[in-house]
């Protein structure tokens, strides 16, 4: 062969079954042999095979397994939806990113910092004390604790303080709003699924990846929720 000639494809660095289960092992300490062969039977990975029978797997094979272990592991897609995927990984096209994506975290999550007391947010809000001691006690509003025993508000409480006050001003009472505040939890739970296996691996990767998931998450199930109250709302004034 010519000097500076490509290798051909048999002599091209693969990896044995098992140096592939030892590289990724790191990353999912609970992959096995079999685990291996059965996403193979199920058509989501094709490693060659070296004249004697063995699976011999490239650095592009390796890639394919690690992507269908990662969707497994970080969004518990079903096989069949990530074989879907993976047809679009050979097809070239995009597939992590969907079209209408939600804000990137440091607008999300950032804030202006705001930070005020009891009587300042009142004025601020409209609300009065027995209201904000409700939502305190309904665990709406979590203001900080002082070591001299004052509470401190955030943009988050500012933000909700205000809509709360809104709901009072339509004849809502404190347990109407604590019930809007368990729908939140339940869907702070449903993300914090998503995510939580990111989260165990303590690398700034995997928790950028992890405040994307959250925001976008959040940004997309706050436009669903509008958009069912509204149309059963259009539903009930039709009716």
């Amino acid at each position: 062969m010519a000097e500076g000639a490509a290798a051909p494809m048999s002599r091209r660095k693969t990896q044995s079954i098992g140096e592939v289960i030892n590289g990724l092992r790191n990353d999912f300490p609970d992959l096995t042999v079999s685990k291996v062969r059965f996403l193979e039977a199920q058509g989501l990975i094709n490693p060659g095979r070296s004249p004697s029978g063995y699976r011999m797997f490239t650095d592009d094979d390796i890639d394919r397994l690690r992507y269908v272990l990662s969707e497994q592991r970080d969004h518990f897609l079903p096989l069949k939806v990530i074989k879907s995927k993976l047809t679009s990984w050979d097809r070239g096209e995009q597939m992590d990113t969907p079209r209408d994506s939600g804000p990137a975290p440091e607008v999300y999550f950032g804030g202006p910092g705001v930070s005020m007391g009891m009587e300042e947010l009142g004025r601020s809000t409209g609300l009065t004390r027995d209201q904000i001691d409700e939502l305190i006690a309904q665990k709406v509003l979590n203001p900080m604790d002082l070591p001299d025993g004052r509470k401190v508000f955030r943009d988050d409480d500012l933000a909700i303080a205000r809509s709360a006050y809104r709901l009072y001003a339509r004849g809502f009472e404190g347990r109407h709003i604590r019930s809007l505040r368990l729908a939140a939890d339940r869907e702070v739970d449903l993300l914090a699924q998503l995510v939580n296996p990111l989260l165990r691996h303590r690398n700034p990767k995997n928790r950028r990846r992890a405040a994307e998931v959250l925001a976008d998450g959040a940004s997309a199930g706050a436009r669903l929720q509008e958009s069912l109250v509204r149309s059963r709302l259009r539903k009930l004034l039709e009716g």
